[in-house]
């Protein structure tokens, strides 16, 4: 597959995840992106053993846009930090049916049969889920753009949150969509990453356009 790189130095690797993809290999999806980088570095660096890269996060595999992989141990050891101190902005956008109003959205979440579930803040295994819609514009006569902010990574998050509002991702039927998106995908793009580089004294902003805007 041909990849769209975003961001490459000699310790990160910013690509473009496209829908329908996993973002790390599993028994019953070999295929990946994360398995893709590594062979496009391999080939292209003529690296003769196996390639050191990890994925710093995922993307759900119906959903695109940014995806970030440490290439060194110290890279991933401090990203992962970085991630950890939700010191990381992560935005997303997203397709709707309806307006809503835009502000901070918290549920509680617990990880059920391949979906996250609101649930009480009682409940065993429930987990705070925290996002902020920031902006919300109209691009047709029954289509909402909706900016995210992500505040917790939580299992399927914006998904079930999203459903849970009654405005579920366009494409999305897992969680109560009615209406098709692009094939094998849901109108879900991780947007814009920024954080503070983990070896150089730089500033990091990473952006991908969705499908939808182009």
């Amino acid at each position: 597959m041909e990849l769209e790189i975003l961001y490459e130095d000699n310790h990160l690797l910013a690509v473009n995840k496209p829908a329908g993809l996993p973002t790390q290999p599993s028994p019953t999806d070999p295929e990946s992106l994360e398995t893709a980088c590594k062979d496009f570095i391999k080939q292209r660096d003529h690296k003769p053993g196996n390639v050191f890269l990890h994925a710093l996060h995922r993307l759900d595999k119906p959903a695109s846009g940014i995806v970030l992989f440490a290439k060194t141990q110290k890279a991933l050891s401090r990203v992962s930090a970085i991630l950890r101190e939700k010191s990381c902005v992560k935005i997303y956008t997203a397709l709707v049916e309806r307006r809503v109003e835009p502000g901070t959205i918290i549920h509680y979440l617990r990880h059920g049969e391949h979906m996250a579930e609101v649930c009480s803040p009682e409940a065993k295994d429930a987990k705070r889920a925290e996002l902020i819609i920031t902006d919300i514009k109209q691009i047709s006569d029954d289509l909402w753009e909706l900016t995210i902010r992500l505040l917790t990574g939580r299992y399927h998050q914006i998904r079930a949150q999203l459903s849970a509002l009654g405005v579920p991702i366009i494409g999305d039927t897992k969680y109560g969509s009615q209406r098709s998106f692009e094939p094998n995908g849901i109108a879900l793009h991780h947007t814009e990453m920024a954080f503070q580089h983990p070896v150089k004294t730089i500033s990091v902003l990473l952006r991908s356009e969705p499908t939808w805007r182009k």
